[in-house]
């Protein structure tokens, strides 16, 4: 009965997809073609590059986390909805913010050690005490 459970469970969060783990690969805003303005180096941390794109018809500038990218490069960026302003914060389109193929694998594999676990408690409960036998 617990090993049924136990896959049925697994059988479910396999099918519930990878929201399930709080895996989401859409993307929230716009991909447009931007223009490396001012390149920052790579060698600290929270280095910001100023890029220059146009979105909604008129021309714009962002402010880029990342590094590494020369002056006048062009690469694709992720606009927000809704962005207005001066300095955009934007993303690069081929960096995901929080994906990661490998979540949902070893989400399933922990999920699959705990039904076990699980399983394996239940089993010992039914089972009782051990006596042992004295000759």
């Amino acid at each position: 009965m617990a090993a049924g459970a136990g896959l049925l469970v697994i059988f479910l969060a396999w099918f519930a997809g990878p929201g399930l783990f709080g895996i989401s690969n859409e993307t929230k805003g716009t991909t447009v073609r931007a223009e490396v303005v001012q390149p920052a180096p790579c060698t600290g941390g929270g280095a910001t590059e100023k890029v220059k794109f146009e979105f909604g018809g008129k021309p714009m500038e962002g402010s880029l986390n990342g590094c590494g990218h020369g002056k006048g490069e062009r690469l694709e960026v992720v606009v927000p909805d809704g962005a207005s302003g001066d300095a955009v914060p934007v993303h690069a389109a081929d960096a995901t913010a929080g994906a990661s193929d490998a979540r949902r694998p070893l989400g399933l594999a922990l999920l699959v050690f705990s039904c076990f676990a699980g399983g394996m408690y239940v089993f010992l409960v039914v089972r009782g005490p051990r006596v042992p036998v004295t000759a």
